[in-house]
């Protein structure tokens, strides 16, 4: 268990973050969001014992983030990483290793598919690359917990889909993961819990679907008729608007709203054509709330 409580953090007068209070339950992938300047990384780096923070409080498993960093415990993929760049990927691993009193973890390698780089500069790799070594190294001493600050900016769609199922992969070997980004289709299939961040305030702390789906968030339903339907039959759906040759409702009740339409198409010889129930996405929902 993550605790964090009442934590304070200040620049040059200005309070960054504002007594942010968080649980992090053990073996959760959790995630935290917030515009540009919002605090998340500077929670992360107190969180990972690389920041001193004003007032307030973190434990990681009853230990203190720099104990914690110093036994191991935690793992770091930093956002932004700068190492050697004339050292090839087999020394730096082996490095690691070396400051950590570890053994190469074969299995990790063999997931990570670094073998066939061993001998490539650091200078040398792509984005993507880089991104698998760095999280390599953060996973070098067997962490439990493991932060990844914007772990796929950069990476193109197959090493992001990869990265995707490293992170599930860990999940299932019990570890706790907390991911900042800003790709909000990445936490929302990825994460079990997010907080949004505003101007260094918790907005939000909950799954991905509890936080969509409040304040009557609904899902919008397309469809398509062989001729217009009378938006005004279909009581537990609000009528938006036409976009091409579908009929636009925002649902409240998509039960009734089904058999509301099925009624009105036997009753009225109207043939379905189409139909697309969009939910509303994470996205959408943080956009609200940062606009408030």
């Amino acid at each position: 268990m993550i605790k964090v409580d009442k934590l304070t953090k200040t620049y040059d007068g200005v309070d960054v973050l504002k007594q942010i209070s968080l649980s992090i339950k053990d073996n959760e992938i959790f995630g935290l969001l917030g515009p540009n300047g919002a605090g998340k990384t500077t929670t992360l780096e107190c969180m990972e014992g690389l920041r001193h923070f004003d007032n307030g409080s973190i434990s990681i498993n009853g230990l203190s983030p720099n104990q914690a960093l110093k036994k191991g415990l935690i793992g770091v993929q930093l956002q932004n990483s700068s190492l050697p760049e004339n050292i090839n990927v087999q020394d730096l691993l082996q490095l690691y290793c070396h400051w950590q009193k570890k053994t190469l973890n074969h299995d990790l390698i063999e997931t990570l598919k670094l073998k066939p780089l061993y001998e490539k500069l650091y200078k040398n790799l792509s984005t993507g690359q880089k991104r698998k070594l760095h999280l390599a190294l953060a996973l070098i001493s067997n962490p439990d917990t493991v932060f990844l600050d914007e772990p796929t900016a950069g990476l193109d769609v197959q090493s992001r889909h990869d990265l995707h199922n490293q992170i599930r992969a860990l999940k299932k070997q019990g570890k706790t993961i907390i991911i900042a980004s800003h790709d909000m289709s990445e936490v929302q299939s990825l994460c079990d819990r997010v907080a949004i961040l505003v101007n260094g305030v918790i907005h939000a702390v909950d799954s991905p679907n509890v936080i969509i789906s409040k304040d009557n968030y609904t899902n919008v339903m397309e469809v398509k008729f062989d001729k217009k339907i009378n938006a005004l039959d279909i009581k537990h759906a609000t009528y938006i608007t036409n976009k091409g040759d579908y009929q636009c409702f925002q649902v409240h009740d998509l039960h009734s709203t089904l058999e509301e339409l099925t009624k009105y198409m036997a009753e009225n010889k109207v043939i379905l054509q189409d139909m697309v129930m969009t939910k509303p996405s994470l996205e959408e929902r943080f956009i609200q709330l940062t606009k408030e």
